[in-house]
């Protein structure tokens, strides 16, 4: 053999990636319009969520508003350093965490089961008052959830009036809910739950509605009755829906929230309603030091994207949907 040919199996290395190129580019000539428009969007992105990340340069700086760029004093992860030895963010950190997971398992368990149940609804007209009933509270401003959320649990409440009722409570002895820390993350996650399940179902129903119909029937012609079809044709349809929805919220595990936690927040149950985002406005933006509040943001923004990529590698490797 000839020292200058290259033997076959080692040329498409070489060859694919021209290849790869050129497959492309003959796409993106034939979606030219599509292309086109979506250069709006990349300019909106590149703008707005880019553009900006420059202004991470402040968390290492000990930022000052009336001096330049140039004229700032460097500090290096002085403000890491700080956040990560102050006992404060370590217990908002905690209480994000919980807020988090709580929100992600319940918010993940309810839509689904309430999907399933939707599903196998044959009254028409029942169902779609069911639909409007849970998707109602999901356009109710926080501000408003929050005032019905006080008023049900405050001592002359519906809760403590049910509980009263019903003999759990002596008149009296009515419990101040929103008084006591522990009490805070079911408070949370029931309210969570309450406000997003009829709208967190709308994706499942979608999802379910793409299942063929005869998988249910060859089903039914096994023997199987209407709880094993949910269990073996409804769920195993809509698996890769909800693996993909479960690794893009595993992304935002540290996006517990602002608005529930700012509003139901009190004095008596800081120690767990506070989350990093309470923090960043109290501790950062209110004392005017921005440059942890950046740091803060940072330290989000970094983990989220390392919690995403995880998950995705995670079922990758499972063989299971992915983003990517």
């Amino acid at each position: 053999m000839d020292k200058n040919t290259v033997p076959a199996l080692s040329r498409p290395a070489a060859d694919k990636e021209p290849g790869r190129m050129r497959l492309f580019f003959k796409k993106l000539g034939q979606q030219r319009a599509l292309a086109v428009m979506s250069v709006p969007f990349l300019i909106w992105l590149f703008v707005f969520k880019y553009l900006p990340l420059w202004g991470w340069s402040i968390a290492f700086q000990d930022y000052k508003p009336a001096r330049k760029f140039m004229e700032q004093t460097w500090i290096g992860f002085e403000h890491f350093k700080f956040l990560f030895g102050d006992d404060r963010f370590l217990r908002v950190l905690r209480n994000t965490l919980a807020m988090s997971s709580i929100n992600l398992f319940f918010g993940f368990v309810t839509a689904i089961t309430l999907a399933l149940l939707l599903n196998e609804i044959r009254n028409i007209a029942f169902k779609r008052v069911v639909q409007t009933v849970s998707y109602l509270p999901h356009f109710i401003s926080w501000v408003v959830a929050a005032s019905i959320i006080q008023t049900t649990l405050s001592p002359d409440g519906t809760i403590n009036q049910l509980l009263v009722g019903l003999g759990f409570l002596d008149r009296g002895n009515e419990i101040l809910f929103l008084g006591i820390p522990e009490y805070f993350w079911t408070i949370f996650g029931a309210s969570s739950v309450w406000k997003d399940i009829g709208w967190n179902t709308i994706v499942y129903l979608a999802a379910m509605t793409t299942i063929d119909p005869t998988q249910y029937e060859a089903a039914e012609i096994d023997g199987a009755n209407r709880f094993k079809k949910m269990i073996y044709v409804t769920l195993p349809g809509i698996k890769s829906v909800v693996i993909v929805l479960l690794i893009m919220n595993i992304g935002y595990l540290l996006e517990s929230g602002f608005e529930p936690q700012y509003l139901l927040g009190n004095g008596m149950n800081v120690d767990y309603s506070e989350n990093i985002d309470i923090f960043v406005l109290k501790y950062g933006i209110a004392q005017s030091n921005f440059s942890l509040s950046i740091a803060a943001g940072m330290f989000k923004t970094v983990v989220s994207f390392i919690l995403l990529f995880m998950a995705n590698n995670a079922a990758k490797r499972m063989g299971e949907a992915r983003l990517y």
